[in-house]
This record gives structure tokens, sequence and C-alpha cells, in this order.
């Protein structure tokens, strides 16, 4: 099937980062905003963990068609078409603050989410060079976490009650539909397209596919119910935003790290490696008993858990053909969708049973690590069936 993708210069990213940047600053904002606005729109505080599941439903559904999406109208017009879906559930929101409501909001919003992840990741990975790939996706996650970074950073200045912070977040999506929008040469150019078989499906990287699920588990709870952990569980309620950025902030400066390192090492132990260190930066973050030692640990943890996810799916995109790509960057965001469905529900059963949420994120990524690093002993000791992908 034909698909607008293309082989394309660097200047060719510029439009889709930038729409990107301004996407996560919005998304950033938004996603620290809901859980701390519900008091104020008089919902349940319950409501949290089934809002960042609901979303992450919607991810997972928008990844099993953004493929089609892509196919038919093309990366740019895709882009712009989700942007407007998400700009429109976040108005709404405002004016219908009732469970249900917000329920199918959020789930229409990961649906447009999950447009814009799948089209920008696949238009970025649409080269052949593995090691190319790499430093696009590094630039990829470095300006979606340090747009995230900069939106954490907006709900002290602009608050989280009234109208002014989604209309705040809906004027940042306008702006990020403009990129696109007034640059129609960035567009990519069309190349033949092919999905994914099942044969070729079985071949892909397994460590690859655990990942980016991992990644959702532990995302998904950071995301949806670290705000509210941070202004109840600690003494520093007033700091939410500075300490979900430093969190993000994390996850943003390890990325030319993480690029660098993706493409030059075994990406399975790069994985454990990162999963071991985030299980001691949330086991640093449920003893820590002052703001440096809180922040610092919420910004090595941001550092390790979101570098699991670029390296996973670099994982998975090594040695494929471009016409491939858009279909790996599909798959790879449906593993990740499964683990963020299921993780806020299971932060929040482990909390029903006193284990706190940085406690669970240990245990997630505990059991992560040592899964990486049975592989990658099988690995060295030729013991087992490995796909090519495990290496460089």
């Amino acid at each position: 099937m034909l698909n607008n993708s293309a082989h394309q210069p660097s200047s060719g990213i510029l439009s889709p980062l930038l729409g990107l940047g301004l996407f996560a600053v919005a998304s950033g904002y938004l996603m620290s905003l809901l859980p701390l606005a519900l008091t104020a729109l008089a919902l349940p505080l319950s409501l949290s963990a089934w809002l960042a599941s609901a979303y992450y439903t919607g991810l997972l559904l928008g990844a099993l068609q953004a493929q089609r999406l892509i196919a038919a109208i093309g990366h740019r017009t895709a882009f712009i078409l989700c942007l407007l879906a998400l700009l429109a559930t976040v108005l709404l929101m405002f004016w219908l603050p009732y469970t249900s409501a917000w329920l199918a909001l959020r789930l229409l919003a990961g649906v447009a989410t999950a447009g814009i992840f799948v089209v920008v990741e696949s238009w970025l990975l649409l080269v052949d060079d593995d090691k190319q790939r790499a430093s696009r996706l590094g630039i990829y996650m470095l300006t979606l976490y340090a747009g995230s970074a900069v939106g954490q950073l907006l709900i002290e200045p602009i608050g989280t009650a009234g109208l002014v912070p989604f209309l705040s977040i809906a004027t940042l999506l306008a702006l990020a539909i403009l990129a696109p929008l007034f640059t129609r040469t960035a567009k990519p150019h069309q190349i033949l397209h092919s999905a994914v078989s099942i044969k070729e499906l079985s071949s892909l990287s397994r460590p690859a596919f655990i990942g980016c699920i991992v990644s959702g588990l532990a995302l998904g709870p950071i995301y949806g119910l670290m705000p509210s952990y941070l202004g109840s569980s600690t003494q520093w309620s007033n700091k939410v935003g500075v300490l979900m950025a430093s969190l993000v902030l994390g996850g943003m400066l390890v990325q030319p790290l993480s690029s660098y390192l993706s493409a030059r090492l075994n990406k399975t132990l790069l994985q454990a490696f990162a999963a071991a260190i985030g299980v001691l930066a949330a086991l640093t973050i449920a003893m820590a008993n002052s703001w440096l030692a809180l922040s610092v640990s919420l910004f090595i943890l941001g550092a390790a858990a979101f570098s699991i996810y670029p390296i996973a799916i670099s994982q998975a995109c090594v040695n494929v053909p471009a016409e491939k790509i858009v279909a790996i960057t599909e798959l790879m965001l449906i593993s990740y969708s499964i683990g963020s469905i299921s993780g806020p529900l299971l932060a929040e059963s482990a909390q029903s049973l006193a284990l706190k949420l940085p406690l669970y994120i240990a245990l997630v990524l505990a059991s992560t690590s040592m899964y990486m690093l049975i592989v990658a002993s099988k690995e060295k000791t030729g013991r087992g069936h490995l796909p090519p992908t495990l290496g460089v």
C-alpha cells in the first residue's frame, strides 16, 4: 500500500519536531493538571488512576489504527488532524466536568496522542542507517521530554483551577498545529509502505517488546499518579510542578547519552542497567527526608525510566527496512500502551495494600532488570535462540 514516507534531509524533520515540542509542553502541563484539578471540579480523587488507564486504552486503540490513517492521508495531514482532536478534548473537559465525560474524553485524547506519536516517530525514523535512526530517536525523545519538563513548570505560575489552565493548554496545541500547517514542503515523499508479517513479527526482538511494555507499566503511573503522590504523601505539596519537572528533566538530559550508547552497545544490557538504576532511585524517593534528596532521586528515576522506551524501540528497528518503520513504531506503541493501561490500576491496587507508588515502580523495574540480565547472559553463552537485534 502507498504511504507518505521518505528518506529526507535533516531540514525535513524540523516541522514535526517543532509541533512535537509544543504538543509536549501542553501534554506535560495537562498530565499534572488533571489529578490536581479533581478536587476543584468536585470529582473524586480515585478517578485519577482510571483517567490514566482510559488515556492509555485510547493510546492502544489509536496505535492499532495509526498506520491506516497515515497511509490514507499522509504524515502531515494526520499530524494536524490528531492535534485538532486533542485540542477539542481539552476544551470539552472543562465544560463537561463529569466522571463519564472525562473518561470518554481521555480515551479520545489517547487515540489522538497515539496518532501523534506514530506520525512523528515514523517520520523521523524513515532512514536506512541504524546509527542515524538512533540519533534521530534521541532528538525525538529530547524534544518530547524537554517540552514535558517545561509543561510541568507551568503548574505554579498558571495554576490548576478555573478555565485559564485549560485555555493555556488549548493555545499551545493550536500553536503546535501551525508548524505542519505552514510548512508544506516538509512532508515526506511517497514510498511503498508494507506491514509486518506474522513470520517477521516472531523474529523481532523480544526484549524490545518487553522493554516497551515495562516502560508503560512504569511511566503510566509516573504520569498519572506521581503528582498526587507528591502532593499527598510528601511535605512538599506546594512544589509538585518543580518536582515533576525534575523527574522529566532527568529523562530529557539522558537522551543524548542513551542514543549514543544504544547505537554502540548491547541494548538488552542497557535496558537492564537503566532498570537497575531506576530501582535505586525509586527506593530513595520512598525514603527521602529532604527536598533536595527527593528532587535528585526523581531526576535519576526520570533518567532511568524514560531511557528504556527509546532503547527498546531502537532495538526493534535494527536491520528493519524503511518501508516497515511505520508498522514497527506502531507495534512498539501498542506494546507500550498495554503496559500503560495496566500500570496505573496495578499501582492503585498496590497502594491499597500499603505499597507506595515508588515501591511499585521499584518492583517493576527490579523484575525487568533481572529478566534483561538473564536474556543477555544467554546471548553471551550461546544458550537459546536470540534475534540479531539484541546487538548493535
